[in-house]
């Protein structure tokens, strides 16, 4: 069965509410479809881990539930010194 990609949250950022790493499935909650959703998560570098707590990049969506992540880039952190 052919499926179309789902960008739908590609571009968008989550957080890391499950230890996100290689070899393992960790967990990000998204704003998704007027609620808040958990995904599975893993890094899409396959190498980077990221801890609780922090903000990642969605890079790729794979419905209906895997999200596969990268370090959010400085330009779209909030500024928390300020």
């Amino acid at each position: 069965m052919h499926r179309d990609v789902d960008r739908s949250l590609t571009g968008r950022i989550g957080r890391v509410t499950g230890r996100i790493g290689p070899g393992t499935i960790g967990e990000v909650m998204m704003p998704f479809r007027g609620g808040t959703s958990a995904f599975h998560a893993h890094p899409f570098d396959k190498t980077s881990v990221f801890a609780v707590g922090e903000e990642v990049l969605v890079i790729y969506y794979e419905p209906p539930q895997t999200l596969y992540v990268d370090e959010l880039p400085d330009v779209l952190r909030k500024d928390t010194h300020g």
